[in-house]
């Protein structure tokens, strides 16, 4: 029901300034949604923004299966983390934009790429997000399952991962919040479809009702994901976390 009276209110909102500022500037909602129609009856809409969903649900797995081995490797490791750390720093502080050019330099402007780029850029957040993870495991534990002679696979499973868990929705939705930003930039750099690639030619027309068009579905796409996906997927990730409280 507050969702419903937010949107409500976000309507209101957006038609309210839409009066004070000019259809030329800011479109009211009726002359957007035509737009957003149109797209979708001719089918580029669902077409565009499927381009977009693969591309960050590809590089979203990639970076957390690489981002949590590489950072519980660092937590665990002394050596890992001193022989890691200056690289971390140094991807941590360079600028989406320069990857994604230099991806596009270096390999071309293909769809490998663009994937890269956009793994590169979320993968420092998941490594410090595990590494913080690593670093806070119950000792006691540990040596619970060495004295029980656990198996590793058992251990890492019962006794390591659901500690874990929480670093893992953590480094999951602050990723996935970064990887939705990041791919526009690289479709509208370099690929020939894709939101990013539609808001860049809507940008050149200076067509403002397709501009927001494609960016609020962008939006209602990425609601609906965090809404039935992610956090559930938090809370059943943090349940075990709330049942030992």
């Amino acid at each position: 029901m507050l969702r419903l009276v937010s949107f409500a209110l976000f309507i209101a909102t957006w038609w309210i300034a839409s009066l004070l500022i000019g259809d030329a500037k800011l479109p009211p909602p009726p002359v957007v949604l035509a737009a957003m129609l149109t797209e979708a009856k001719s089918g580029a809409l669902f077409v565009n923004l499927g381009a977009t969903l693969a591309r960050v649900a590809l590089a979203f797995t990639l970076a957390m299966a690489l981002g949590s081995a590489i950072g519980y490797l660092m937590g665990r490791m002394p050596l890992a983390n001193r022989l890691g750390d200056p690289w971390l720093i140094l991807l941590l502080n360079l600028p989406a934009l320069v990857v994604i050019v230099l991806a596009y330099i270096w390999a071309g402007l293909t769809e490998v790429a663009a994937i890269a780029a956009i793994a590169i850029n979320k993968l420092p957040t998941a490594v410090v997000t595990l590494r913080e993870g690593a670093r806070a495991l119950d000792p006691a534990l540990d040596e619970m399952a060495t004295a029980f002679a656990f198996p590793p696979a058992r251990t890492f499973r019962h006794v390591i991962l659901p500690q874990l868990a929480p670093y893992i929705a953590a480094a999951a939705r602050s990723g996935l919040s970064l990887v939705w930003k990041i791919v526009l930039v690289a479709e509208l750099l370099g690929r020939p479809n894709g939101v990013g690639f539609e808001i860049g030619v809507a940008f050149q027309l200076f067509d403002i009702p397709l501009l927001l068009a494609y960016s609020l579905s962008f939006a209602a796409v990425v609601l609906v994901i965090e809404t039935l996906l992610v956090q559930p997927f938090e809370t059943r990730l943090s349940r075990w976390r709330l049942r030992a409280a």
